[in-house]
C-alpha cells in the first residue's frame, strides 16, 4: 500500500521495565465489571435507545449480573437526564447496584450531573479530560499544567458538590482521556494530583480510569502502561485501577485481559464489543474466557441467545455468527476431521463419566451457554466427514454405524449437499440413510423365515429356514439349511430361478436404544465377483428378522447394479 510512511506508533513505553505482568499466565479472579452500554454504546448507535428501551435494557444488565452500570451523560440531553431520574424516582436502581455517570470538567455541567443524581443511594461520578499530545496540541492548544489545572479544578468541583448530597454515597472516577497517546510521566502526575484532591480511603476508594480511547499499540505495550501507572500511584492501596478498551486494532480483549495481569481492577466494556468506531471491549468474550479457564466471571451468560437477541432488539446491529461463544457458528463443525474428534471425544467423555470438559475443538460444553448439540455442534454440509453423519445417526436416531459403512454413508452425504448445495438437516440426513440402505424390499422381498435348528452340523450353528420370498412378483417357499441362519437364507435363495452372487463379508447388530420402541438394528455387508460391496440395515423388534431385512436391503442395492432381477 503506498503512504504508510504517514505513519509511526503514537504510544509511549514506560520510562522504566514493566514486565512483571509476563510472570502470570492466567486471570485467576474475575474484574469489576461495569457495563457501558448505555453511554458509550449508545452514542455509537446510528439511532440511539429511546428512553424507554433504554429502562429496558437496564434491567436486562441487572438480570446478568451488573453491579456497575454507566448509565449516561445526564447533561449532555434532556434524554440522558430524563433516564437517570427515572431510574432514581421510580426506585429502578437495586440496593446492590451502582449507577455510574459521565461529566466532563466545567462547572455548570458538573452542577446538572449532582442535580440528576439527587435522591441516588450510591453513584460513581466519572470526570475525565483529554491529555495525549495530540490533543492537546491540536485541540485544546494547552499546556500540561493547563490540561492538569483542568482536571483538577473538576475534581475540586465534584468533591464539593457531592458534600452538598450527605444521604447518597458517592465514588469518584478520573480518566486521562486517549491515555494511551500519553507520555507515562504525564499521566502519572495528572492522576495523582487528581487523587490527592480527592484522598481516596478504604471506605471510598478512587477509580483512575486508564482507557485506551484509540488503541494504539500491541496489547503487551498497554500492559507495561498499566503496570507502570499501578506501580507509582499514590495511595495505590485505596485506588482501584479501571480499564477502558476500544478496539481499533482488533486487540481489545488482549490489551484487557494483559492490563489486568498488569494491575486492572475493573473493566469498563459493553456486550459484544458495542462502541465507536471499532468498538469497546467484549464484555461476553472476556467473561466467557475466564469461565473457559474455570473462573467464575460473576456474570450470567448461561442463556446466551437470549443475550444475542436482546442485545440485537436494543442495539439494532447482529452479533456476527463467528462472535466468540455468542455467534450462531461458533459451536458448529462442519469440517469432516473436527466432527470425528468432536463425536469421540463426547463418546468418549460419557464413558468415562468425565466433569471436567476436555473435547476436541470446543472450548468450552455448549450447555453452559444454553446452546445444543443437536443443532449447533455438528453441521452437515459438502465439507463434512464419516465421523460427523455417524454421530448425527447415532445421537439422533440410535444408528450406530460399522466402521466400514460410515466412509461410504459421509460420500453419499457430501453428495446430496454438494448437489443441493446446503447444508443438510438431521431429518434430512436420516430421510436419505433411511431411504437408501434401511428395509429395501423392491424387487426382493423375504415375507417369511422361520429357523430351526439342525443337527447335521458339528456346531450349534446349524440352521433350516423355511422361508416365502417374493422377487419381482413371483412367489417362492423354499427350504434350506446351512451353517447359520443367514447362510441358510442364502441356500434357499439358490433354489429359486435367479442368480444370487454374493459373499457375506460382516454383520454387526443392536438395539436400538433411542427409539421409542425396543426395535433392533442389523447391518450387513455382501461382496460381489467383482469385489464390490453392498451395505443394507434392517430393523425389526425381533433381532432375527431385523438380520434378514438387513440382507434383503444389501441384495437389492447389489440388484440395482447388476439387475439379475428385472
Amino acid at each position: 500500500m503506498k503512504n504508510y510512511d504517514k505513519y509511526k506508533p503514537g504510544y509511549f513505553p514506560p520510562p522504566e521495565e514493566c514486565l512483571d505482568w509476563v510472570k502470570k499466565d492466567h486471570i485467576e479472579k474475575a474484574p469489576m465489571w461495569c457495563s457501558v452500554d448505555l453511554r458509550d454504546g449508545n452514542q455509537a448507535l446510528i439511532v440511539p435507545m429511546s428512553l424507554e428501551e433504554k429502562l429496558e435494557f437496564f434491567q436486562f444488565l441487572v438480570k446478568l449480573g451488573f453491579k456497575e452500570i454507566e448509565v449516561g451523560f445526564p447533561a449532555a440531553s434532556e434524554t440522558e437526564y430524563e433516564f437517570l431520574r427515572r431510574l432514581i424516582d421510580d426506585n429502578l436502581i437495586p440496593e446492590d447496584v451502582t449507577v455510574q455517570v459521565l461529566t466532563q470538567s466545567r462547572r455548570h455541567i458538573i452542577k446538572k450531573t449532582f442535580e440528576a443524581l439527587e435522591g441516588v443511594k450510591k453513584a460513581v461520578v466519572h470526570l475525565y479530560n483529554s491529555t495525549s499530545v495530540a490533543q492537546r496540541e491540536q485541540v485544546f492548544k494547552a499546556s500540561k499544567e493547563e490540561i492538569t489545572e483542568i482536571a483538577t479544578s473538576g475534581a475540586k468541583l465534584i468533591k464539593k458538590y457531592a458534600a452538598k448530597y450527605p444521604d447518597t454515597e458517592f465514588n469518584f472516577e478520573y480518566s486521562p482521556e486517549s491515555f494511551t497517546g500519553t507520555e507515562m510521566e504525564f499521566a502519572r502526575d495528572i492522576c495523582n494530583a487528581v487523587i490527592d484532591i480527592w484522598e481516596p480511603t478504604p471506605q471510598q476508594k478512587v477509580i483512575i480510569n486508564l482507557p485506551a480511547t484509540v488503541s494504539m499499540s500491541m496489547p503487551h505495550i498497554y500492559a507495561s502502561q498499566i503496570e507502570y501507572m499501578s506501580k507509582h500511584l499514590h495511595n495505590r492501596e485505596n485506588v482501584i485501577i479501571s480499564l477502558h478498551p476500544h478496539n481499533d486494532r482488533g486487540t481489545g480483549v488482549a490489551d484487557a485481559e494483559l492490563g489486568i495481569l498488569a494491575g486492572g481492577d475493573r473493566i469498563e466494556g459493553t456486550l459484544f464489543g458495542n462502541g465507536e468506531r471499532t468498538g469497546n471491549v467484549d464484555i461476553v468474550t472476556l467473561a466467557m474466557n475466564l469461565f473457559s479457564h474455570g473462573v467464575d466471571p460473576q456474570l450470567d451468560f448461561s442463556n446466551m441467545p437470549e443475550v444475542v437477541e436482546m442485545y440485537e432488539r436494543f442495539t439494532d446491529l447482529k452479533v456476527h455468527p463467528r462472535q466468540p461463544y455468542g455467534g450462531q457458528l461458533v459451536f458448529a463443525a462442519f469440517s469432516g476431521s473436527h466432527q470425528d474428534a468432536i463425536a469421540k471425544g463426547m463418546k468418549w467423555r460419557k464413558s468415562k463419566e468425565l466433569h471436567q470438559w476436555t473435547v476436541p475443538y470446543l472450548p468450552i460444553d455448549p450447555k453452559d451457554v444454553g446452546r445444543v448439540y443437536e443443532g449447533d455442534v455438528i453441521r452437515i454440509n459438502s465439507q463434512s466427514g464419516k465421523g460427523g453423519i455417524a454421530y448425527i445417526l447415532e445421537r439422533d436416531y440410535g444408528f450406530d454405524l460399522p466402521k466400514p459403512m460410515r466412509e461410504e454413508v459421509g460420500y453419499m452425504m457430501k453428495g446430496i449437499s454438494d448437489k443441493a448445495h446446503k447444508e443438510l438437516s438431521s431429518q434430512e440426513i436420516f430421510d436419505a440413510f433411511s431411504k437408501e440402505y434401511i428395509n429395501y424390499f423392491d424387487p426382493i422381498d423375504i415375507t417369511d423365515a422361520t429357523f430351526k435348528k439342525v443337527s447335521t452340523y458339528k456346531s450349534d450353528d446349524g440352521m433350516i429356514v423355511d422361508m416365502r420370498v417374493d422377487i419381482g412378483g413371483d412367489i417362492f417357499e423354499v427350504t434350506a439349511e446351512g451353517n447359520g441362519r443367514l447362510n441358510a437364507i442364502n441356500n434357499a435363495l439358490k433354489k429359486t430361478p435367479y442368480h444370487f452372487d454374493y459373499t457375506l463379508i460382516s454383520y454387526t447388530e443392536h438395539a436400538l436404544e433411542t427409539s421409542s420402541s425396543s426395535k433392533a438394528a442389523a447391518y450387513i455387508c455382501i461382496e460381489d465377483s467383482e469385489g464390490v460391496q453392498y451395505w443394507g440395515v434392517g430393523t425389526h423388534d425381533d433381532i432375527i428378522l431385523a438380520s434378514v431385512n438387513a440382507l434383503v436391503s444389501a441384495l437389492n442395492r447389489e440388484n440395482r447394479m447388476h439387475k439379475f432381477v428385472k
